[in-house]
């Protein structure tokens, strides 16, 4: 990676889908986008725009249908389905609107399952969970399972569990919308501060403009194009 690379850089992206007649319009049109480290971001827009499309694009959850995108200065479409799945074990931590623990697991088992795919970062990485859900006031839950937690709770453990492989870039998709407002400024504070202790760059979709506000930039997805969001 030379040293004028971003962390993450989309270049004339656009994404479009097969219908039953063939190829719809396009849900991206050209978006660029680059991202620094430890860099915040909020995208916003109004639903079916397609932020959360643009969001698995970046994670590499999905491919673009042209343009490139490029994470510390490599292009993803130069890696096949296995080294993609590495990477984003390794380098991305995902946050969704629905938390997707493991019912069966406790708070700790949860947090540690990314560890299990490719090893975490560092030693220690039962040790960095239990850190870490301290820190987000979860401490005395490791033991607890799902269906004991509120929503906010659940919630706070997928953060962890999103951080435990010390990624360098956390994606969140509306991670405030299923919780009432209380539980939603509590983890919208913890996502900025965790983004500035953690060192991790953060890129959230929300219709929470609250929450995108708390970002050190945000951007409008309209029309399939990304632009600065008016004040």
């Amino acid at each position: 990676m030379s040293a004028a690379a971003p962390l993450l850089e989309l270049v004339d992206v656009s994404k479009r889908y097969e219908g039953p007649e063939g190829a719809a319009p396009p849900v991206l049109r050209s978006v660029r986008l680059r991202v620094e480290d430890g860099e915040s971001l909020a995208i916003v827009g109004p639903s079916g725009c397609g932020k959360s499309t643009l969001l698995n694009l970046i994670g590499a959850l999905d491919r673009p249908s042209g343009g490139s995108v490029h994470f510390k200065g490599q292009d993803l479409s130069a890696l096949d389905d296995q080294a993609l799945a590495l990477l984003r074990n390794r380098e991305i931590g995902f946050i969704f609107q629905l938390h997707h623990l493991l019912p069966q697991c406790t708070v700790l088992e949860n947090v540690l399952v990314p560890t299990l795919v490719a090893g975490g970062r560092g030693d220690a990485p039962e040790a960095r969970a239990r850190s870490l859900l301290a820190r987000v006031g979860l401490g005395e839950r490791l033991g607890y399972f799902p269906g004991q937690l509120s929503g906010g709770e659940r919630q706070r453990v997928a953060v962890v569990r999103a951080l435990i492989n010390r990624p360098s870039l956390l994606l969140a998709d509306e991670p405030t919308g299923s919780l009432d407002r209380a539980a939603a400024d509590n983890l919208a504070d913890l996502l900025v501060e965790l983004n500035r202790e953690e060192g991790v760059a953060l890129i959230l979709v929300t219709h929470a403009l609250d929450l995108a506000a708390k970002m050190g930039r945000v951007l409008a997805l309209r029309e399939g194009e990304l632009r600065a969001a008016p004040p």
